[in-house]
């Protein structure tokens, strides 16, 4: 008899899909990849525990080839034979910062050298440093589209500089990352005045929240910078509290699902998308789990959009 495979039997790994242990014999179009670190957060710490909630949660919504029907669109989404596989976790040891980045940058590197975008999930916002740094292998000019409450422009606190408030400043630094907008930023205090000082200066388009919302989705695609590649970082407290209250740094008044939905599709037609993380799901601070299904499905309707445009 033929297995049924539901969600609640098997291994979970991210939506059921296959599992590639090897990273030398990746052969897939998406390749997820977990990344349990969270030595980068001063506040709330667990983030490390994202990737596999998120997993778990992620068989619910599993399809297999037949892939997901869009109701919007009219559309099969994700259907054989696009191939997405799970390549677990890089290593990390945490304690050494060192250590786990080179993994991290090492494992992103090999994904894209094997012809598939990474997906990404974290971990606190800190791993977006080393994946950036494995950017280069997909080319120059990199635009950076980040989701987030906050800025990220951190320079260091004391001698930290790899702290998850400072993944988009060391990205600036990166001399194949191009432009960036940073949508959702909010909160009083949030980050430095200075800070928002840099980011304009090197360039950054930033959009808070409430602009966002007055501007519409429209309004914001009309403002991402035109580029032949895009990088998206997904900060899970991007959205509003009320929908992702597991998180290390909450914020009211944040983004809704599908107003980030929207724009990521919209982003998706203008040009190559290079990959994706989504970061600082911390489940524990969620005890209903809406949080990592939220992180779950933001994961496959972007799927979604970049196959249906690749």
């Amino acid at each position: 008899m033929k297995k049924l495979n539901l969600p609640i039997t098997g291994i979970c790994s991210f939506a059921k899909y296959p599992i590639c242990n090897d990273l030398d014999k990746l052969d897939a179009d998406i390749a997820v990849l977990g990344v349990p670190y969270d030595l980068g957060v001063g506040f709330l710490p667990g983030t490390r525990l994202g990737p596999r909630r998120i997993r778990e949660v992620s068989t619910q919504y599993a399809r297999g080839d037949a892939g997901f029907y869009d109701l919007d669109s009219g559309e099969q989404m994700l259907a054989a034979p696009i191939k997405i596989v799970d390549c677990g976790d890089t290593d990390v040891l945490h304690g050494d910062v060192e250590y786990s980045f080179n993994s991290i940058e090492e494992s992103v590197r090999k994904i894209i050298k094997k012809g598939a975008i990474p997906a990404i999930m974290g971990g606190d916002h800190s791993i977006t440093i080393p994946v950036g740094r494995a950017l280069e292998e997909a080319g120059e000019d990199i635009c950076i589209v980040q989701f987030d409450a906050h800025l990220d422009w951190t320079n260091n606190v004391g001698p930290q500089r790899y702290g998850n408030g400072s993944p988009m400043r060391r990205l600036s630094e990166m001399k194949h990352i191009g432009k960036m907008i940073q949508i959702g930023l909010r909160g009083l205090g949030s980050s430095k005045k200075e800070d928002f000082e840099d980011a304009e200066e090197y360039g950054s388009i930033l959009l808070s929240s409430r602009q966002v919302h007055k501007i519409g989705v429209e309004g914001v695609l009309a403002k991402v910078p035109k580029a032949d590649k895009y990088f998206f970082t997904i900060d899970i407290d991007g959205f509003d509290i009320s929908i992702a209250p597991g998180v290390s740094s909450p914020s009211p008044g944040g983004l809704y699902y599908d107003e980030v939905m929207d724009i990521l599709g919209g982003v998706c037609k203008m040009g190559e998308i290079v990959g994706f993380d989504l970061v600082e799901v911390a489940p524990q601070y969620d005890p209903a789990g809406i949080t990592t299904r939220l992180a779950a499905m933001t994961m496959i309707n972007l799927m979604a959009q970049i196959m249906r445009n690749k």
